[in-house]
């Protein structure tokens, strides 16, 4: 059995970084009229949905616990968790759509850009600190959720996972 390629930390750490870069360019040179604006195919303001992009990393933190701990539980369980998930998809994705509404009122445009970057260097930070061994855990996800989920992800994978989000999200901004 040929061994496994240790996890690209640098490659992981350099695209969270980059996203950071993007966020504050974005925020520097919006207008507040670019910010009021709606997105391309949400229903969001270019303002909420530049929290939104935040808000997927924010939920990585949150999501590399769950990976920690069901990942340790019998398959079983844990495709049922994801399955109970996915049945929760209308009321998860309101809540998603007001939550990120709500938030960019706190973490609005002279706020978010500092929560990006503390989110950001926590990831990293976790990143450099985890044990091969937990990079390859995996657990299955609420595919109807996201787009980005896979049925079942890695913690290398929800590392990963946020870079995707911001660059689709990135692509309905409707800036200057």
């Amino acid at each position: 059995m040929p061994e496994e390629q240790p996890v690209d930390r640098a490659e992981i750490a350099a695209d969270l970084d980059r996203a950071r870069r993007t966020l504050h360019e974005l925020l520097d040179h919006a207008t507040a009229a670019d910010l009021d604006r709606r997105s391309n195919g949400t229903r969001w303001t270019n303002e909420q949905l530049l929290f939104h992009m935040v808000f997927g990393y924010m939920v990585v933190r949150r999501l590399l616990v769950l990976v920690r701990v069901v990942s340790r539980l019998p398959d079983p369980i844990g495709r049922g968790f994801a399955r109970a998930l996915d049945a929760t998809t209308p009321m998860f994705h309101q809540i998603n759509y007001l939550g990120s509404c709500a938030a960019a009122t706190v973490f609005d445009r002279r706020r978010m850009g500092r929560q990006c970057d503390r989110i950001i260097a926590k990831l990293q930070r976790s990143l450099a600190n985890e044990s091969e061994t937990n990079l390859r855990r995996s657990m299955a996800f609420p595919v109807h959720w996201d787009p980005f989920f896979d049925e079942t992800m890695t913690l290398e994978q929800v590392y990963r996972y946020p870079g995707k989000h911001f660059d689709f999200h990135r692509n309905q901004l409707t800036l200057g």
